[in-house]
């Protein structure tokens, strides 16, 4: 999927999902932290709910130290990195928040999205991000049973 340049959220939503062929019900900014072979480190990006499934998008960016350290060292550029799951793969979402206040104040954490999915051994796993309490809409637009008929 390439990257697209637009200042407009509206027009940058439309053209990803004519991208997709797929309809975005619910996205929210996050950080994969474990959880997809492949996927090692820590990295951000969007959480989006689609018509098709579950879907993290990181778009590869770099500051201006990396890429000159990157061409006079050598190196490959940052690549754009797509984690997909079918709707028909999902198992169960769920968004773990902090209740409790002094838990907050003190060590504050963002929430966690938690999604349990089945992967293509048919093995159950887990996949973990942090992310914004945004995500929730993410929740209802993939989990049947909570969305209205």
């Amino acid at each position: 999927m390439t990257r697209l340049n637009t200042k407009d959220p509206q027009v940058f939503w439309r053209n990803y999902e004519a991208q997709l062929g797929e309809q975005v019900f619910a996205y929210a900014l996050g950080r994969y932290i474990r959880g997809w072979e492949g996927f090692n480190t820590p990295l951000w990006g969007l959480l989006i709910a689609t018509s098709g499934g579950f879907r993290f998008h990181h778009f590869p960016h770099e500051s201006w130290i990396d890429a000159l350290s990157r061409t006079t060292m050598g190196g490959e550029p940052p690549q754009e990195r797509l984690i997909f799951i079918a709707q028909e793969r999902l198992i169960a979402l769920d968004l773990q928040e902090e209740r409790l206040w002094w838990k907050k104040l003190l060590n504050p954490q963002p929430p966690l999205l938690v999604i349990r999915y089945q992967d293509d051994a048919g093995q159950a796993q887990e996949l973990i991000a942090e992310t914004e309490k945004k995500a929730a809409a993410i929740l209802l637009a993939l989990d049947p049973r909570r969305r209205n008929p």
